[in-house]
């Protein structure tokens, strides 16, 4: 199997020439799926521990991911993660969640970071200057990295949920609205999990709750 093309670490390089060390790269896993939480991560690589290989999340196998989450976990200056679950997410709407969930994983960073560079997602309140890249996965290896910890430790909480509700198959598609999630939710309609505020969970709860009250 060939490899996706790795990440480069231009923009890191670009700081790291005038000073700036601590280069925090962040991502977001869970935007889209009808169950689970939004979980962001933030990783900050040192310019003498560079990892080789990162590249976005969702062109990695899930064996290549886990191989990586292992290695960016032992060589990253820092990693924090920050996870906002599905109640959170009906209340204020994904997009401020997934704003909310990266606060948390900078906060949980230890080190405090020079510059922030995000998957094109504007944050607010940062004490240091932020870059917002389109593609920023792809684009820049340190948010690469983040993509490559928010999905594995999101799938992984995922496979977790499918112990609690096997009949939804949530090991398999981690919430997303693939054809078996959508007929296990015309079958049994929505667990505890769902993400009541989204249409496809709109859509087959609530013709689920109009006839189990009728």
């Amino acid at each position: 199997m060939t490899p996706p093309p790795s990440a480069p670490y231009h923009y890191e390089a670009r700081a790291w020439k005038t000073g700036v060390t601590r280069v925090a790269g962040i991502d977001e896993a869970g935007r889209g799926p009808l169950a689970g939480p939004v979980v962001a991560a933030a990783v900050i690589i040192g310019a003498d521990r560079r990892i080789r290989g990162l590249a976005d999340s969702k062109l990695l196998t899930a064996e290549q991911r886990e191989a990586l989450f292992s290695v960016i976990s032992e060589r990253a200056v820092a990693v924090g993660v920050g996870i906002v679950d599905h109640l959170t997410i009906d209340r204020i709407n994904i997009l401020q969640a997934t704003r909310l969930a990266m606060a948390d994983a900078l906060a949980r960073l230890t080190v405090v970071p020079d510059l922030v560079i995000t998957d094109f997602v504007a944050l607010s309140g940062l004490a240091c200057p932020q870059r917002n890249l389109v593609d920023g996965d792809a684009r820049c290896a340190s948010v690469a990295a983040a993509s490559i910890i928010a999905k594995v430790t999101r799938d992984r909480l995922m496979v977790e949920a499918d112990s609690a509700f096997p009949e939804y198959g949530f090991a398999r598609h981690k919430g997303y609205a693939t054809p078996e999630h959508l007929a296990a939710l015309d079958r049994w309609g929505p667990c505890p999990l769902h993400r009541r505020t989204f249409a496809g969970v709109w859509r087959q709860g609530e013709l689920f709750v109009l006839e189990k009250d009728d």
